[in-house]
């Protein structure tokens, strides 16, 4: 059991935690989450004993081992399977004493011990670990200077997993992490025997592999049952519940304010005014929770260019050596959202450079409408902004002739206020630096918008934010992400990169998850359909697709405004007020039946719309 009572801590004299509480029982899962800046890596530093309270207590039971990722595996010529064999530092001990014992009763002991630690399948333990977060057997002998410092992360994550502290603590996990990588990380830590804390800002991870949310808000700490969107359904009620009772309690203190003031210098009144000033005294201020400030990304809108927008015909690619990609017959039209599937190495990346025009094809043809504007956002571009310099610096770069006013609008457009436009970006968080760099990647109003893996450093607002406004953007997206819920409301369609080529995949998501979690090779599916060939029926028109995707479009934005005004609807039925006047109230929940009737018809329509495009596109 880790038992946290009544800490107290400052950063700079800003309090972090002010006589916050918690207690995690052993064994379970327990997921982290807060705003950016409130403190959860202290909390992991704190519990770790790296930094000293300066008020209340961390408890463990004794000798419980805590275990998690400080930084990358260093460079060295030891095989990655050595180095997370050497992470269980109990087992390494053991078998080194062994080879120079002496003493036949210590010799047993020594047996014993590794026998009940399950010394002898270390190995094989240590394998499927490495394979599971992408490491093939080959890979596996290989020295970890071969690898670069993202790779070599996922060598210390897995480490730390070998080792199976009995408190693990993780800290965004999965932001060096491939979607496989990512769902084999869920599986992995749902069968977890010990106790385990992920700071994380995934929801998908956050829903599958913990039990609990451990809130860090206003400086203290709340333990919620259940996974994520549990917690947050219970916590928005909760705040609506606060907010009404605040309402209620400001109208109640107005109400007798104003007798005081009307009445306090009558003498006939004065008693009964002084007796509603002390009432007014009495009254425990019930605060209105704090309206959340809210995330925002403003992509620039396009023109619309005749499609197809990309077409490629018989199109290869690599780098210098044999094609990492070829045969390539796709074609990319403006108002498609696609998602790029497969292990790592398949060739997602390189598959997002051809089509950014960072790499050339060595084969066949890719052509590009002539007036295409493209995009291109990927990780290692936020590490490559020029730290010395802030955000406004950057846009000024680009938009020389522009003043000032216009551009600090462009940055509060990506959620970068005053602040933040004028801190040099080395200060800036990297979830802020993130925002920086997919604002620098849209600043043209692509056509095309190319994102690897955007939401890392994102939280979880802002991940929500980055959904909006890729729905709402008049663009094509390519779309490659560890994180599920991004790909399943983002993406209309699935190309699967795998075996150097790149394929529609005609299932779903979860489909794609639960093959990936069973070891499927996803090649079954298409193998299977190639052994029966079904007669090949003629493709439908383009006017017929380009009307069929609009069907779903409306379907979808139908079902978008029945759903905000049963949200509004919903919180009108949530004001207690409302049920002191039964007559109205029963108005508006015939309202909200009537609502919610339309909607569940218009789900049933968006859902016929979207397989008669599926089927169109086969």
């Amino acid at each position: 059991m880790l038992r946290i009572a009544d800490i107290t801590y400052s950063v700079e004299g800003r309090p972090l935690f002010e006589a916050a509480s918690a207690t995690i029982p052993t064994g379970h899962k327990v997921g982290l989450v807060g705003k950016n800046g409130t403190g959860k890596t202290t909390l992991f530093r704190l519990i770790r004993g790296e930094l000293s309270l300066e008020g209340g207590e961390i408890a463990m039971p004794a000798r419980a081992r805590i275990g998690g990722v400080a930084q990358e595996v260093p460079s060295s010529s030891t095989s990655l399977l050595d180095t997370v064999l050497a992470a269980d530092s109990e087992r390494a001990a053991l078998l080194a004493e062994a080879e120079t014992a002496t003493d036949a009763h210590r010799i047993g002991e020594i047996q014993t011990r590794l026998t009940d630690i399950d010394a002898w399948s270390a190995e094989g333990r240590a394998s499927a670990i490495l394979r599971g977060l992408g490491f093939a057997s080959e890979a596996q002998r290989r020295p970890c200077s071969d690898f670069s410092g993202g790779w070599r992360m996922r060598v210390a994550l897995a480490g730390v997993l070998f080792a199976r502290p009995d408190l693990l603590l993780l800290d965004e996990p999965t932001n060096y992490l491939d979607l496989e990588g990512s769902l084999w990380l869920e599986s992995y830590l749902a069968k977890y025997p010990h106790t385990v804390i992920i700071i994380s800002h995934d929801r998908g991870l956050l829903n599958r592999a913990v039990g609990a949310i451990l809130h860090l808000d206003n400086r203290k700490l709340t333990l919620w049952s259940g996974p994520y969107d549990q917690f947050a359904r219970q916590r928005a009620a909760m705040l609506a519940v606060q907010a009404a009772e605040a309402r209620k309690q400001d109208a109640r203190r107005a109400h007798l304010q104003s007798f005081v003031d009307r009445f306090k210098a009558k003498a006939s009144k004065a008693v009964q005014a002084q007796s509603r000033v002390k009432m007014l005294e009495k009254m425990t201020p019930i605060m209105a929770p704090e309206e959340a400030r809210k995330q925002v990304f403003t992509f620039p809108a396009p023109e619309q260019l005749s499609p197809p927008i990309i077409t490629m015909d018989g199109t290869a690619v690599g780098y210098d050596g044999p094609p990492v990609l070829k045969r390539l017959d796709l074609r990319i039209d403006q108002d498609d959202r696609i998602a790029l599937l497969g292990r790592n190495g398949e060739g997602k990346s390189t598959l997002s450079k051809l089509l950014a025009g960072k790499l050339e094809p060595c084969a066949g043809t890719i052509v590009r409408s002539s007036k295409l504007r493209i995009g291109y956002f990927a990780q290692h571009q936020v590490d490559e902004l020029h730290l010395d310099e802030t955000p406004l610096d950057h846009i000024t770069r680009l938009r020389p002739s522009e003043g000032q006013a216009r551009l600090r609008a462009r940055l509060a457009g990506f959620g970068l206020g005053v602040d933040q436009a004028g801190t040099a970006v080395g200060r800036l968080s990297g979830g802020q630096k993130a925002r920086l760099s997919l604002l620098l990647a849209t600043i043209d109003a692509p056509h095309l918008l190319i994102l690897d893996e955007p939401t890392n450093h994102l939280d979880i607002e802002s991940r929500e934010a980055l959904v909006t406004a890729l729905t709402e953007y008049t663009g094509a997206v390519i779309l490659v992400s560890h994180d599920m819920h991004l790909l399943g409301l983002v993406a209309d369609r699935l190309w699967l990169v795998r075996n150097g080529s790149v394929t529609p995949y005609q299932d779903d998501l979860e489909t794609y998850r639960g093959q990936l979690l069973a070891g499927d090779d996803t090649e079954k599916p298409a193998e299977r359909t190639a052994e029966k060939p079904g007669p090949k029926s003629a493709q439908p028109s383009r006017e017929v697709l380009q009307a069929l995707k609009a069907d779903v479009r409306k379907c979808e934005e139908r079902v978008s405004k029945l759903n905000d005004m049963r949200d509004k609807l919903a919180g009108k039925l949530a004001n207690p007020e409302l049920y002191e006047r039964p007559a109205e109230a029963v108005v508006w929940q015939k309202k909200y039946a009537e609502v919610m009737e339309a909607l569940d018809k218009a789900e049933v329509l968006w859902l016929s719309a979207a397989e008669k495009m599926e089927k169109a596109q086969v």
